[in-house]
Formats: structure tokens, C-alpha cells, sequence
């Protein structure tokens, strides 16, 4: 069996034996398909049947959580965690907090966790959690005795050396503070068992700002490969969370104009560009008050356009030079790719996890459109909260200017392992096959080296 067909015979098993997970057969195909060069030049990998070990999770976790509202009536949410590759180091991945979360979802987040991880050069393993819970419109007492819950069974699965989970959607610094807590309580232990907590009890500095940092750094070391920077260039933001925030801030820092930004409600337009008044006003909204981002354009008479995407708005209103992808899984389709590529797009860096489809990722790359891969560009949150388990295990804690300095460091190395494979397997710029295979050959050589487990 060829390689091809070796990729083709573990996609289908794959689906086979996770029915009714989009999700994570989409991530699968994307990763799979890329590693057919590496898998022919280096055949070990077939005969140890790494594809097969690494589509597996290692551990799948799965429970119930009751809880009590405000008002003394009980609810049943589902949590989960699914621990993927521990071949580098502890399990490492955000929990998620949305009426969305299934198994699939969580599984095709922990999967590219896996590869996001190797890139950083840092150790640590790949896993993802979360649960079906909505903390939209929750009290603060409702979301603490949620997560009270949630950590009464998860404690047992994660450790500082063991998994150490994160925030990620609907998962901020109050439910990571709430998490810790019960973790604390139950274990009778203070360690670097969470990251994203606040700067008082063991957090770091950068690391509410490292995924946009994080993802705008990277899109600079993809600009400077074509004698490009920011100076000038309107950028479309998609989303107004974590992400969307940050690299907002500093893609104008750095002579960007953002040009959108945009909530599950509709999105906003910046005909000038977003200014500190502005920026302050969209991080109070929707950090502080988990508010409405309509609410925003309505305080400074911007633009809002309901129920429509920031790239719509962004071609509606003229050029696009760059798309910044920042909200959700499969955001940019193929429709959407086709509009941004002909109002002038160049580069795309994928600030959230897998926004572009399969097609729209296709149809970029065979424009020659600069195209970031999320694990790659979006490895900027993942980094810092490895530099935050590096402090809280030195009992120590780096200034702002050393976390920024080391963050931006690991962004050109990302870059440049990813840029160093596409070329050594004849895709010179092909990131998103560069950064698979960087990721993926770091994987598999350490569970071969570790046997069978």
C-alpha cells in the first residue's frame, strides 16, 4: 500500500468510527492529507501506525454536571475532556464553554492541539474540554457553582504534570478563577494546574493578549516573506472576543487599519479604523459586561449591519488587503474566500480554530493568497500559557517586556518551521503543509521513541 492510499484507508476508518462528527473528520482530512510527502520519504511512520495511534485519543472523558440556578431549579449539562497525545509532555488545551460543544467538536479542537503544541517548541501534549453549558446571561453565582460542579469530577483527570487546561470560549478569567478554586479546595494542593489565572495567584502577563498578539506577529513573518508589512493595509476582523481584541490592538499598533469587527449578531464597520476609544469601549462591552457589540457601533455612530459576516461588510465596503479570521470554527466558506480574493486579499491568518473551510483554504492557496494555518497562527495562547506552567513551576514571574519578547521569538519560529518543511517536501510556502509536517514529525518521533503505549 502506497501513501496515498495508506492516508485514504485511516480517514475512512476515522469516520467510520466516529460517526456524526464533522468536526473532527474535517480536521483529520486537513492534517492527513498533507503528510502523504513525509509518509513516503519516511515509511517508519506507516509500519509503527502512527496515523492510526495519533487519530485515537489516548483517554476520552465524559460526565455529567448538576447544578443549581439562582432561583433553586436544577440542571444537567455534559463535560468533557478529551486527553489526545501526551508523546511531548502533559496534556495541553482550552476548555469550552457553549451550548455547541459536543464530542466531535471537542475532538477535532484536542487534534489540532496536538500539532499547535509541537510547533511552539514548548512540552507539552495535546487535549481540549469543555461542556454544553451557556454562561450567557448567567449570574456570577450560577457560573461559580457550574464550575464548582464541572472541577468535582474533572479534578481527577488533570495535574500540573498530568493536563493542565486553559480558557477558551466562554471560558475567561472568572471561570478560570472559580475553576482554580475548587481545584484548590478539593486537592488541598496550589499548583500550575490551570492557566489564564489572573496575575495575583500564579497568572501570566501577555497571556490574555497572546493568541491576537500572537496570531499578528505571525501574519508579520508571512508579509516580510513577500517584502510586505501592515503600513496601510485594511484589515477584516471577524469576531470581538479574546482573539479579535488583541489582534486588533496590535495589528494598528503596527500600521494596520481594522476595518470590521463582528459578534454572532451581525458585524460592525470601521471606516477610520478602530482608535483606543473605540478599542476600550468593545473590550468593556464584551470582556467586562459580556455585552452586545451592536452596542458599541450605536455609541459612536458606526456602521452595524445585523445578521451579516465581517467579510460581506469588509468587500461591501471596499478593498481587503488581509482577513484575520477570529470567532469560530468554518466562519470564511468558499463563498466568502471567493469575495475577499477579488476586493484584493493577500495574506489570511486564522486567529480561531479551523475558521476556513477545506474548499476556501483550497481556493486561497491556489490564488497564492499568504495562507496562516490556525495552528500555526493562532499558537500565540497556547505559548504563554506553557511560559505561565515554565513560572509557576520556577515560582517566578517575567515582566511583560520578557513574556512579549519570548511570544514573539516562538511566533518566527512557528513561522519558520513551518516555511523550512514546505520546502524540504517541494511546497516552498505551503505553511499549512509545512506546519503539519513540522508538528507531526516532532509527534511521531517521540511515540516511537517511547514504544507502543
Amino acid at each position: 500500500m502506497n501513501a496515498k492510499e495508506y492516508v485514504e484507508n485511516v480517514i475512512e476508518h476515522v469516520k467510520a468510527k466516529n460517526p456524526s462528527q464533522p468536526e473532527f473528520h474535517q480536521a483529520v482530512e486537513e492534517v492527513l492529507h498533507t503528510l502523504v510527502p513525509v509518509l513516503e520519504k519516511e515509511p517508519k511512520y506507516m509500519k509503527h501506525k502512527i496515523l492510526e495511534r495519533i487519530t485515537e485519543p489516548e483517554r476520552q472523558i465524559i460526565f455529567r454536571v448538576t447544578w443549581e440556578d439562582d432561583n433553586g431549579e436544577l440542571h444537567v449539562n455534559r463535560g468533557m475532556r478529551i486527553e489526545f497525545n501526551s508523546a511531548i509532555g502533559p496534556y495541553k488545551g482550552g476548555l469550552r464553554f457553549h451550548p455547541t460543544v459536543n464530542i466531535g467538536i471537542i475532538k477535532f479542537l484536542g487534534f489540532e492541539q496536538i500539532f499547535k503544541n509541537a510547533l511552539t517548541g514548548l512540552p507539552m501534549g495535546g487535549g481540549k474540554g469543555g461542556s454544553d453549558f451557556d454562561p450567557h446571561g448567567k449570574s456570577d453565582a450560577e457560573i461559580r457553582r457550574f464550575c464548582e460542579n464541572f472541577m468535582m469530577e474533572l479534578y481527577r483527570h488533570i495535574g500540573a504534570d498530568t493536563d493542565v487546561p486553559a480558557g477558551d470560549i466562554g471560558v475567561g478569567g472568572r471561570e478560570i478563577g472559580y475553576l482554580f478554586g475548587a481545584y484548590k479546595k478539593i486537592v488541598d494542593r496550589f499548583e500550575g494546574v490551570l492557566t489564564g489565572k489572573g496575575l495575583n495567584w500564579g497568572g501570566s502577563l501577555i497571556r490574555p493578549e497572546a493568541t491576537g498578539y500572537g496570531a499578528t506577529y505571525y501574519l508579520m513573518e508571512m508579509l516580510k516573506s513577500k517584502g510586505e508589512d501592515l503600513k496601510g493595509k485594511r484589515v477584516a476582523i471577524s469576531g470581538s472576543g479574546n482573539v479579535a481584541q488583541f489582534a486588533a490592538e496590535k495589528v494598528t499598533q503596527l500600521g494596520g487599519k481594522v476595518i470590521t469587527l463582528s459578534d454572532s449578531r451581525g458585524a460592525m464597520y470601521l471606516p477610520d479604523g478602530i482608535n483606543d476609544e473605540i478599542w476600550n469601549a468593545v473590550y468593556e462591552t464584551k470582556a467586562i459586561k459580556h455585552g452586545k457589540l451592536e452596542e458599541v457601533a450605536e455609541k459612536f455612530d458606526l456602521p452595524w449591519y445585523s445578521g451579516k459576516k465581517a467579510w460581506e461588510i469588509a468587500v461591501k465596503e471596499g478593498e481587503v488587503h488581509i482577513a484575520m479570521p477570529s470567532a469560530t470554527q468554518n466562519e470564511i466558506d468558499l463563498n466568502d474566500a471567493k469575495m475577499l480574493v477579488n476586493a484584493g486579499l493577500i495574506a489570511v491568518a486564522e486567529g480561531a480554530n479551523m475558521p476556513s473551510t477545506l474548499d476556501a483554504i483550497k481556493y486561497f492557496m491556489d490564488n497564492g493568497i499568504l495562507f496562516g494555518p490556525a495552528k500555526a497562527a493562532n499558537a500565540g495562547g497556547v505559548a504563554v500559557s506553557g511560559l505561565e506552567m515554565s513560572q509557576n513551576s520556577m515560582r517566578l514571574q517575567w515582566t511583560r517586556e520578557e513574556v512579549d519578547q519570548k511570544l514573539q521569538q516562538i511566533m518566527k519560529n512557528i513561522y519558520e518551521t513551518g516555511a523550512k518543511y514546505a520546502e524540504k517536501y517541494g511546497k516552498p510556502g505551503d505553511l499549512l503543509m509545512g506546519s503539519n509536517i513540522g508538528g507531526f514529525v516532532k509527534v511521531a518521533d517521540s511515540m516511537i521513541d517511547q514504544g507502543i503505549y
